[in-house]
Formats: structure tokens, sequence, C-alpha cells
């Protein structure tokens, strides 16, 4: 029983190791500076790396919960799960809520929601999120290391 317990914690940390390399090489593309060209030619890998963090954190939840991993690091693994879920499901929808603004452009009410709803979906994606992923993976990494 041990045993699986620790295959089952080992697996989780895979998972949250994969998830914050590809958080690094996600941010290394939007920090670093480069020409349209070159942005515009790595862009189908930095979507599927986009795809790839989505789903490596909902894994990481489903994992985080099937194990039964109790205490603060359960609370770290799945904020960051959360974020890197968050992350995608933010850009969708400020995008959507963005064309829904443009169609609804000739009735005022709907256009103004549409346009703070975009604009909140943005806010969340860029600041909430990736702060929220570098908390839950900075409280995971000091939780992995107290259990060793």
């Amino acid at each position: 029983m041990l045993a699986e317990k620790q295959k089952g914690i080992k697996t989780v940390s895979i998972i949250f190791k994969a998830l914050v390399a590809i958080f690094i090489l996600l941010l290394c593309y939007f920090a670093i500076p480069a020409s349209i060209h070159t942005k515009q030619a790595i862009f189908p890998f930095v979507a599927a790396l986009a795809i790839a963090f989505f789903l490596l954190g909902a894994v990481l939840i489903i994992l985080t919960i099937k194990q039964k991993i109790a205490g603060k690091l359960k609370k770290y693994l799945i904020l960051t799960g959360a974020s890197s879920i968050g992350f995608l499901v933010s850009v969708l929808l400020h995008n959507f809520f963005y064309g829904l603004g443009i169609i609804a452009a000739n009735i005022t009410v709907l256009k103004y929601l549409m346009e703070g709803l975009h604009v909140a979906f943005f806010l969340i994606g860029i600041f909430a999120c990736p702060i929220g992923f570098v908390v839950g993976a900075v409280g995971s990494i000091m939780m992995f290391k107290s259990k060793k």
C-alpha cells in the first residue's frame, strides 16, 4: 500500500515538473523580444504547449485527488493545476467575449457588457493565473522538499 502511494506521488511529481517546464517555455515566448516573423514561425509549437499545459493541469488535479494527497501539498497542487487550466480557459473566453462585443456593437448595453467581460478574462489570464501558478508551484516545491 505504501509503495502504491509513493508511486502515485512520484507520478504527480513528474506531471508537476512537466507543468513547470512548460510554464517556463511559455513565459520565455511571451517575455523574450523577437521579431514578429520568429514569433509567428514558432506559434504552432506554442499553441501545442498551451494545450499540453491545460491537459497536464487537469491531470494534476485528478491525480492529486485520486492519490488522496492531503494537507498543504494538496492545496498547492490544486492551485497549480487550476491556474494552468484557467489560463487557456481565460484566453478562450477573452476572445469569445471580444468577438461577441464586435457582433453586438450596435446594442450599447451588450457592447459594454461584452467589453467588460473580455477585459476581465484578459486580466485573469494575464495576471491572476500566472501568479496563482507561481504561488502553487513554489508552495508545492517547498512541500515536496519538506516531505523528503
